[in-house]
Order: structure tokens, then C-alpha cells, then sequence
């Protein structure tokens, strides 16, 4: 990781600015594999806390937590454990994948990310978002910017006043080959600005 901080400190002054404003943003990962997935699931569109809340409800309720025990677990149960309909109907179409060995998340590890990303979009309820995250903090794809998030498109607009997503994509080619790293120095400054801890 200290390869990656030169470089983007030094293709990029406005990241030298981040770390003299707050310093150098934390690298977080995330163990691989299915909870960690559902759980990005749960997050999404929502913020962290409340979908670990979530989560820990429907693991104290399903203390079994896999593929099989998930899809037998009712949709009245993951709604009293605050899931709504959608989100259940994709925990399951990602339980049904991985029980019927259409996905094999253990092997995800070794496949480049291109792959990883043409396997987990074709599940119902996995989108480019979760996918982005789960690369970064689970796998350690350093070359990872997901313009799907909220606190990522608006930081680059705040620091570098592009507005288009294509237009960001095309200033973040910048950045490569540590766009992850990129990732985490927006997010850092955006916690940071607001005061708001790391949730990750």
C-alpha cells in the first residue's frame, strides 16, 4: 500500500492535501465470501449501521447462517428482522446461485476481476456497486473506482468539479494502477469533512 500512496501523492496534489487536512486514510478489508456478500446486500442504499443491525437480527434468528438455511428461512421471517421484500428476494436468488453451484464464491480469489464482475452481475440484486465493493475490501483489487457511490461522486465533484460520471471515469484513468487506493483517500476526506468515523 505505500507504493500506491506515492504514486497517488504523487499524480495527484489534491490527494497531498487530503492526508495535510486529515492524514492518510485507513485501508480496510472485509473477509471474502458469502455473509460478507449478503451483507453488502443489505447495505445497500442504506447506511452501514443499519444494515449490520439488520444483519445481526437475522443472524440471531438463523444462527446457521448459509446458502440452504437462507432459503428456507420465510420471507415473514426476514421481514421481522426488517428485510424488505426486495432485498430478501435477492438474498435468496444469491443463495439459490451458490446452492445450485451456478456461483462458486471460494473461487472468486482467483479470477481477475473482469470475470468476477461478468459471474456476480448476472444474480438478481448484484449490481456494479456491491460488485466494486466486495473487489475492493474482500479481494484487494487495486484498480477499483465505483462511481456508484453516493460519497465517491460527490467528493469529485467537490475537489475536482467534474459532474459527469463518464467525465470521472475518464479523470480517474489518472490514477491507475491504484484506483482502490484513489478510493480511499475520497472517502477519507468525505468521513472526515463531516466528522463522521470510518464505518467500514
Amino acid at each position: 500500500m505505500k507504493n500506491a500512496i506515492a504514486h497517488l501523492l504523487k499524480c495527484e496534489e489534491k490527494f497531498q492535501s487530503i492526508v495535510d487536512l486529515y492524514g492518510e486514510p485507513t485501508f480496510v478489508q472485509r473477509p471474502p465470501g458469502f455473509e460478507t456478500l449478503c451483507l453488502l446486500i443489505l447495505e445497500q442504499q442504506v447506511s452501514i449501521d443499519s444494515a449490520k443491525t439488520t444483519f445481526n437480527k437475522i443472524k440471531t434468528a438463523l444462527p446457521d447462517f448459509s446458502p440452504e438455511t437462507v432459503l428456507v428461512f420465510s420471507d415473514e421471517d426476514f421481514r421481522a428482522c426488517g428485510v424488505s421484500r426486495q432485498k430478501t428476494t435477492y438474498l435468496k436468488a444469491l443463495s439459490q446461485a451458490v446452492s445450485d453451484k451456478i456461483l462458486d464464491i471460494e473461487s472468486l480469489s482467483l479470477k481477475e476481476p473482469d470475470i468476477i464482475r461478468e459471474e456476480l452481475i448476472k444474480i438478481k440484486g448484484i449490481g456494479h456497486w456491491t460488485i466494486d465493493v466486495y473487489l475492493m475490501f474482500c479481494l484487494q483489487s487495486p484498480d477499483i473506482i465505483p462511481l456508484g457511490d453516493i460519497a465517491v461522486v460527490n467528493t469529485i465533484k467537490e475537489l475536482f468539479d467534474i459532474h459527469e460520471k463518464e467525465a470521472m471515469a475518464i479523470y480517474a484513468e489518472n490514477w491507475k494502477p491504484y484506483r482502490s487506493a484513489a478510493t480511499f483517500f475520497l472517502w477519507h476526506y468525505y468521513l472526515k469533512k463531516r466528522g463522521r468515523k470510518q464505518p467500514y
